[in-house]
């Protein structure tokens, strides 16, 4: 898999986690905790992006 797919796909990833977070902060069944572990997995895959952008410039 090429660098700039790889991106691609962690972007995907990133975008599909950020609407699942918006749609648990709207559900009230979906407790604190969980949406934090949601936080924590978008903000590592943010990272990942940044990190691997940085190396193709």
């Amino acid at each position: 898999m090429s660098l700039s797919s790889h991106l691609e796909e962690l972007k995907k990833k990133h975008q599909t986690l950020s609407d699942a977070v918006e749609a648990a902060q709207r559900a009230p069944s979906v407790d604190d905790l969980t949406i934090a572990d949601m936080k924590k997995q978008k903000l590592k895959l943010k990272e990942e992006i940044n990190r691997l952008s940085s190396e193709t410039v």
